[in-house]
């Protein structure tokens, strides 16, 4: 007699599996990342960009003569009147370049000039003021024959004519005032080795053969007029 089979026995049920929700965690993780690249990139074109300006910006800067200190209307200009100083190029603004500075040295004021201002042909008298229309002498004054260190271009002076070595003079000679010719200094060189300087003036036409002469001869003494007139 045959067995009869066994029933089946029931599989148990999976647990339900919990759903997933779909996600765009990482298009998201790409995206930043994109945009930080992005962000790096406009940041280091900015940064050249940057560097460009201030190299072409220092390249365009010039060298051009400022007022080292107050000078006055139709005062001459000297060497400490001025000083060097760096600018950016505008065109609309014109300062002496640097490299001309000696040939402003003598020039006159037409205004006052401010310390710190930059120098413009603008603000110069035409001409040096020092005897443009005059003849010009140079003369080499010896050591105790003019005021040292004080000349300065456009002070007014007296050339006196001093005796002659071995001259001798009458006591009415001696007495009786001194031939002078009034002149303006032009340039002063710096002092030589024995204190000599040459002094370059400017005189009336009638007045140049005769200067020149006695400064030939070693005959010149300068006395500097009072600059108050």
């Amino acid at each position: 007699m045959e067995t009869p089979a066994a029933p089946p026995v029931p599989r148990p049920a999976a647990p339900p599996r919990p759903e997933v929700p779909i996600t765009t965690t990482a298009p998201v993780k790409r995206e930043r990342r994109w945009s930080v690249a992005a962000l790096c990139i406009v940041l280091a074109v900015l940064a050249g960009l940057g560097a460009a300006a201030a190299v072409t910006s220092a390249s365009d800067r010039t060298k051009v003569l400022a007022i080292a200190r107050d000078v006055p209307a139709g005062q001459a200009l000297t060497a400490a009147d001025l000083t060097v100083a760096e600018v950016s190029a505008d065109a609309a603004v014109t300062p002496v370049p640097a490299s001309q500075k000696a040939s402003m040295v003598g020039k006159r004021s037409a205004v006052d000039l401010r310390k710190g201002g930059l120098l413009t042909t603008s603000q110069l008298a035409k001409g040096t003021g020092l005897g443009d229309d005059k003849q010009q002498v140079g003369v080499q004054v010896k050591r105790g024959q003019a005021p040292a260190g004080t000349l300065a271009p456009g002070d007014k002076v007296l050339a006196v004519t001093t005796p002659a070595q071995g001259e001798q003079q009458t006591s009415k000679e001696a007495e009786a005032p001194p031939s002078t010719i009034t002149a303006v200094v032009v340039t002063v060189s710096r002092p030589d080795a024995s204190g000599n300087v040459v002094v370059n003036l400017a005189v009336a036409t009638t007045d140049g053969p005769l200067l020149a002469t006695r400064a030939a001869q070693g005959r010149i003494a300068i006395v500097r007029e009072p600059r108050g007139q």
